[in-house]
């Protein structure tokens, strides 16, 4: 931490393009190079320059800009932005091939860019899928142990949660009458996600149950860790609710894929920095067939069909207007909620193996 912050960042990029020169040289010679970005600063240039050494071809594939994500906490027009957006478009020309995440980012590459990428859409792991009825009680059981709104409302003489209950004589699990509604957000906790949104939209939900709307109490449970997770913290612990809980835990590996599997409507406040990219947590919840609410931008529909798998809002009195229509009459099977799990259930989409083969594979030859 010496001299100008400007400063600070150059040493800071020639010291890491220094060690990963190094770290890559000391690997065998490989015949492809994948290359994930962002962040590509100053990764695209060093594995360029390890592919020249090696002969060895590069493959860049295109989450996201990665200067338009620094914009976010410096602005479009700063000098850092600047440089940092022609250092991608340069650099990224020299790849070999390059795989994107959706097609509008494909379209921007060619025309901004001159690069020519295939679409690739992310796929969830195989481990992200419904959770049975006796593993989501076991979760309920094991989070109710540091979590206060997985506790049972009032004690009973068979094992509870908040939301399940299992006879122990027979081993029979069945999910509690008048149980809350489980709502389940992830977050990096970073600027492109801005959770007064849902704060807000929460706030419109408890006024509804008090103005005597038939809804039920609301779990939400919002995971991750970042920068930006003590502020929301901190507006959340100023929020009196009655009929919501809000809890903000980090979730051990295991537990996140079942927890989605578990959770009645996910919630996606992620937009995207240059517009282009999908936000991955969606395509995990799609893949536990968990409708899902997302705040609205450009290419959001190629992931999110509006009315058929979710509904995409702009605002928190949509939000808030989405989880009444969602949540009224709640738990019974009818409803929008019911509709979208089930066209979640038949939309039969590739695994992750069977989209590289089917559009990897043939790039490469």
């Amino acid at each position: 931490a010496v001299g100008p912050k400007l400063f600070q960042y150059v040493i800071k990029v020639i010291a890491q393009a220094i060690q990963l020169l190094y770290a890559m040289l000391k690997i065998d010679r490989p015949s492809y190079v994948l290359l994930q970005n962002p962040p590509g600063l100053p990764s695209i240039a060093v594995a360029w320059v390890a592919c020249l050494f090696w002969r060895s071809k590069l493959i860049i594939d295109w989450h996201n800009y990665g200067y338009t994500i620094m914009s976010l906490s410096h602005g479009r027009n700063h000098p850092l932005v600047q440089i940092a957006k022609w250092y991608e478009r340069l650099f990224g020309r020299l790849s070999d091939y390059n795989l994107c995440v959706t097609n509008a980012m494909k379209e921007d590459l060619w025309v901004n860019c001159n690069i020519k990428a295939v679409t690739l859409y992310d796929r969830p792991a195989s481990y992200f899928k419904e959770t049975p009825l006796e593993l989501q009680h076991q979760l309920y059981m094991k989070l109710a142990k540091d979590y206060e709104p997985f506790k049972p409302r009032y004690a009973s003489d068979t094992q509870m949660s908040a939301f399940t209950e299992m006879d122990e004589k027979s081993g029979r699990v069945i999910k509690t009458r008048g149980r809350p509604a489980l709502l389940i957000s992830s977050t990096s906790w970073t600027e492109d996600e801005d959770f007064s949104v849902l704060l807000k939209a929460l706030e419109d939900y408890e006024r509804y149950i008090n103005e005597g709307v038939k809804l039920p109490s609301l779990v939400c449970v919002i995971t991750g860790k970042g920068p930006l997770k003590d502020y929301y913290n901190g507006l959340i612990n100023k929020l009196h609710f009655k009929h919501i809980q809000i809890c903000t835990p980090w979730l051990e590996a295991e537990d996140y894929p079942l927890l989605l599997g578990s959770a009645d409507l996910g919630v996606c406040l992620h937009k995207s920095s240059s517009g282009l990219d999908l936000p991955m947590k969606v395509v995990d919840m799609f893949g536990c067939c968990l409708p899902v609410c997302a705040i609205y931008f450009e290419c959001l529909h190629e992931l999110v069909k509006h009315d058929e798998n979710g509904l995409i809002f702009r605002d928190s009195n949509e939000l808030a207007e989405q989880l009444k229509m969602l949540f009224l009459g709640f738990p019974t099977l009818e409803g929008k909620l019911h509709d979208f799990r089930k066209n979640l259930r038949a939309s039969q989409q590739p695994c992750w193996d069977e989209s590289w083969d089917q559009t990897v594979l043939p790039l490469l030859g």
